[in-house]
């Protein structure tokens, strides 16, 4: 079993008894590519959320002097005992598995640093961000830890979800990013296109909203479907979040494609997948979904949105093994 740890007050002797920590800002997608590749590589793991201080978290991944307090004295005592691996993911964690690897630590880094990858053993990045190196190993998407066995426990998990009318859509809806312009116009069109669909064929819709979607979305969403069967969550208000059931008992899955983690994680399960919005995205999110839509692992909704067969794209277990073969050579 994959043990998360989360300590705050220092305690090198206990810290050195994971031989794996992952090293991440606190944002959700940093967390789970780093709490995935851990997992998949099957050790327990000390999970650090890092506070950077200034300057250093200006100028991270970049080592400048005093380095060795960037994250506070917690971590600086706790370096007195590197772990044998350090998996970082985004520009905070760079810094911190670069000062681990200075300690003798392995350092696996995960997106592109935007540095030269030779500070670390190995860099893990999408294909799309189009990093090239000796010790740079590509995947399509994100790392995530879905597969079937998470699948299955999610499913246990949100039995409930298992007895609405199918087809059973799931609808996961993001928001408006530095690659993606979404007005209401995409909103309004994405719900009146999976409301038809749904009511057409007898089915629910499971609807999640995202950090990013904009808050009257959320309401909108409500009123389009409440003589639809399902649900509609967009935040613990709604009680605990079903994303996991979401994905696990979905027939069928609408994504919007400002997402790479969201879509990554929709193209691994068994259900077909429909993107929305693709259109209005830009820049290497624009490659990722264009690379989905050319292997025929996605397609673009439109008004029927018919079942098609799909193949799991699963990328995890693969880096993972990768790693290891790579740090064991």
């Amino acid at each position: 079993m994959i043990t998360n740890v989360q300590r705050t007050s220092p305690d090198t002797r206990r810290d050195a008894a994971y031989a794996t920590w992952t090293l991440t800002d606190g944002h959700a997608g940093n967390v789970r590519q780093a709490h995935a590749l851990a997992g998949a590589l099957g050790e327990p793991f000390r999970a650090w959320t890092l506070a950077p201080r200034r300057p250093w978290r200006w100028f991270a991944p970049r080592r400048v002097p005093g380095g060795d307090g960037a994250f506070g004295p917690t971590f600086a005592h706790a370096m007195h005992a590197p772990p044998s691996l350090a998996i970082g993911c985004g520009r905070q964690g760079a810094l911190a598995t670069r000062l681990l690897r200075a300690r003798g630590a392995r350092a696996v880094q995960i997106l592109d640093p935007r540095i030269d990858p030779r500070h670390w053993d190995l860099v893990i990045a999408p294909e799309h961000d189009e990093l090239k190196g000796d010790n740079v190993i590509t995947l399509m998407g994100s790392l995530h830890p879905v597969d079937d066995l998470w699948l299955a426990s999610a499913r246990h998990a949100f039995p409930a979800l298992g007895t609405l009318p199918g087809p059973r859509i799931a609808l996961l809806v993001g928001g408006a990013s530095a690659h993606a312009r979404f007005d209401d116009a995409t909103y309004g069109g994405l719900m009146q296109r999976v409301e038809r669909i749904a009511r057409d064929e007898g089915g629910s819709v499971l609807a999640t909203t995202s950090r990013r979607t904009p808050p009257s979305v959320g309401g909108q969403l409500r009123d389009r479907l409440h003589a639809v069967p399902g649900l509609v969550w967009t935040d613990g208000a709604d009680g605990p979040n079903p994303y996991a059931g979401l994905l696990a008992w979905a027939d069928r899955i609408v994504c919007t494609a400002d997402s790479v983690n969201m879509l990554s994680e929709a193209v691994a399960t068994w259900a077909p997948v429909f993107v929305a919005g693709h259109e209005r995205v830009q820049g290497r999110p624009r490659h990722f979904v264009d690379a989905l839509l050319h292997s025929g692992r996605v397609r673009v909704l439109d008004e029927s949105a018919q079942a098609f067969a799909v193949t799991p794209l699963r990328e995890t277990a693969r880096i993972a093994a990768q790693v290891r073969q790579r740090l064991d050579g």
